[in-house]
């Protein structure tokens, strides 16, 4: 059985994969833990303790090959496992996030736009029709989705996510400012924008 990798360790191993990405594209083959450290300002011992958790041998003196380690992340975070969602929401954030072009990079394909707003519903956002949300359960029986990415107001939060539930959605990316009542087993992942602001600015 493979060894649970905790979210934090996820979370950096993300950010590896940016920096990563970046090494690629500027053509520059190796890298090592000490420059992997000093970009994101943590401790060298922490990165490469996380890359042990990838069976990724360096070399010695010169560190990691950029393209190697760059795929090791992708087969242990399961980019390449394609994933299906919808968009909830479709005000500045949804389509902010509709726009984002990097997720299918990431296995993340989404497939549809819902909203109840009838001067919305219609309206092309990124080469995808919104569509009214009645239409959802549907839609998601029939493309096998099950996972939604919510991003509506606050005080619609949690009847939306009442509604996903009775249409079988297990996973929900949650941007509304809500916590959310959902049944054990559903997952949802509470985005906190304000929160991690407050984190960053909190000494300043």
């Amino acid at each position: 059985m493979e060894k649970k990798i905790s979210d934090k360790v996820i979370n950096r191993l993300t950010l590896y994969h940016c920096i990563l990405s970046d090494y690629i594209n500027k053509e520059i083959e190796f890298i090592s833990s000490k420059q992997i450290a000093q970009l994101l300002n943590i401790d060298d011992s922490q990165v490469r303790k996380d890359i042990n958790l990838l069976n990724n041998s360096g070399k010695n003196r010169v560190g990691y090959i950029v393209k190697e380690l760059k795929i090791s992340i992708e087969k242990t975070l399961g980019f390449k496992k394609k994933k299906k969602a919808f968009i909830i929401g479709t005000g500045n954030l949804g389509t902010a996030i509709a726009n984002y072009g990097n997720f299918k990079d990431y296995g993340l394909n989404i497939l549809a736009l819902f909203d109840n707003d009838p001067m919305k519903v219609g309206k092309v956002i990124n080469n995808m029709k919104i569509q009214e949300i009645s239409k959802l359960p549907d839609l998601a029986k029939s493309e096998d989705v099950d996972i939604a990415i919510l991003t509506v107001p606050a005080q619609f939060a949690q009847s939306t996510a009442d509604f996903l539930v009775r249409a079988n959605i297990k996973y929900i990316w949650n941007f509304a400012p809500v916590v959310l009542s959902v049944p054990s087993d559903v997952q949802v992942w509470n985005e906190n924008l304000m929160g991690n602001f407050l984190q960053f600015t909190y000494d300043i």
